[in-house]
């Protein structure tokens, strides 16, 4: 098998922001940018030979852990916009991947890396997969799009309280809250003038514990300042943390 190179490991993913990505005010959606990054690191792991198809052999199947994003600008209704996105490394049993978010200009709007476990099917926990070339997920360990690692989110205890319940349309294919809802439940914690001022610059989630239909989720939501707010989501059926925020505007 002839070596890796960085041409082979990086995906080009072109997309339009449509309306439905969009808030009231005609820009993209923090969940919506969220969901641009996680269908082109679909599209890259299917094309690498660890997609969907990939991981089933071995019983395994994608989670996001953690993810970090520094947002310059919002995106816009219509612009048309490219995800570059690459594996970086395995630390641990986290694979990591960064994204690239740039303007039809070719001006950079948005960096993000992210942390991703392969789980075994039956057991629910992390694996490390099988059968690839081992430097796939290192090859490109020092290309960075944030140099830092996915954030690990302290606990929030003390803030305002928000309930919420999961229902129909918050559910995906492995039959638990998809990723962008947890952002959605974030956001919908501030009423709509805030989000008239405000738009985000910051955004690092990571995800504790799987939600499934019916579940309660009480959010706490703490502000160290008027820019900067932590959450944490607590399963109350489980009993146990769905998933720590933090947003800065």
């Amino acid at each position: 098998m002839k070596p890796l190179t960085e041409k082979d490991l990086t995906l080009f993913s072109n997309f339009t922001i449509t309306s439905a990505d969009t808030d009231m005010f005609g820009r993209i959606r923090i969940g919506a940018l969220v969901n641009l990054l996680i269908q082109s690191a679909i599209q890259s792991a299917e094309v690498l030979g660890f997609g969907f198809d990939g991981l089933k052999v071995q019983q395994l199947f994608w989670v996001l852990s953690r993810l970090s994003i520094e947002i310059t600008r919002p995106l816009t209704w219509n612009e048309k916009v490219v995800v570059e996105t690459w594996p970086k490394t395995l630390e641990g049993l986290l694979y990591i991947r960064d994204f690239v978010v740039s303007d039809s200009s070719g001006q950079v709007v948005a960096r993000a890396t992210s942390g991703w476990l392969a789980i075994d099917a039956e057991t629910k926990k992390p694996k490390i997969i099988e059968g690839l070339q081992a430097d796939m997920f290192v090859f490109l360990k020092q290309k960075h799009a944030l140099a830092t690692a996915p954030e690990k989110l302290p606990a929030t205890q003390e803030g305002d309280h928000f309930e919420l319940r999961t229902s129909f349309f918050d559910i995906d294919l492995n039959k638990h809250v998809t990723s962008t809802r947890y952002i959605d439940w974030m956001m919908d914690t501030f009423d709509a003038q805030f989000h008239r001022s405000h738009y985000a610059k910051q955004l690092s989630i990571n995800f504790m514990k799987e939600t499934m239909l019916g579940d309660n989720i009480l959010i706490v939501r703490e502000s160290p300042n008027e820019s900067h707010y932590n959450f944490e989501g607590t399963n109350s059926l489980q009993k146990s943390i769905a998933f720590r925020g933090k947003l800065v505007f």
